[in-house]
């Protein structure tokens, strides 16, 4: 029998911006929703250029997966999408911050635009550990 379907849901992470959840957890594993770089408390975009959205995106990941009884330390794959792949060494270094060692998979996206005008979102999956 299938595990069932449950919908993760924190006020610590920017509420969904459209008709979809914050992360999905099937059995042992927990399947995010795109991030962008939105201020949990105000529902705005971030000030500030690359490296300031990156770590906002990873902050509200981090606190979507504490949600799910995880961290990004049990993250198998991200997937990152970017409006200029010129930004890729700042997203790198700040990403980087955030798996010190053992990184998870990864795929990088050029894309045309993002929701609200971001420059970046990522998406996860993690497992329970």
């Amino acid at each position: 029998m299938p595990s069932k379907r449950e919908i993760i849901a924190t006020s610590h992470a920017p509420a969904a911006v459209g008709p979809y959840s914050q992360a999905v957890r099937i059995g042992d594993f927990i399947f995010s929703a795109g991030q962008i770089p939105l201020v949990p408390e105000t529902g705005k975009l971030i000030e500030g250029g690359i490296e300031a959205q990156t770590r906002q995106v990873m902050e509200n990941l981090a606190k979507v997966l504490e949600a799910a009884g995880t961290s990004l330390e049990n993250v198998v794959k991200t997937t990152i999408f970017v409006t200029n792949l010129g930004d890729f060494a700042t997203i790198n270094q700040v990403y980087g911050s955030f798996f010190s060692s053992n990184p998870p998979a990864r795929s990088t996206v050029q894309v045309a635009g993002l929701p609200l005008g971001a420059n970046i979102e990522i998406e996860v999956v993690a497992i329970i550990s």
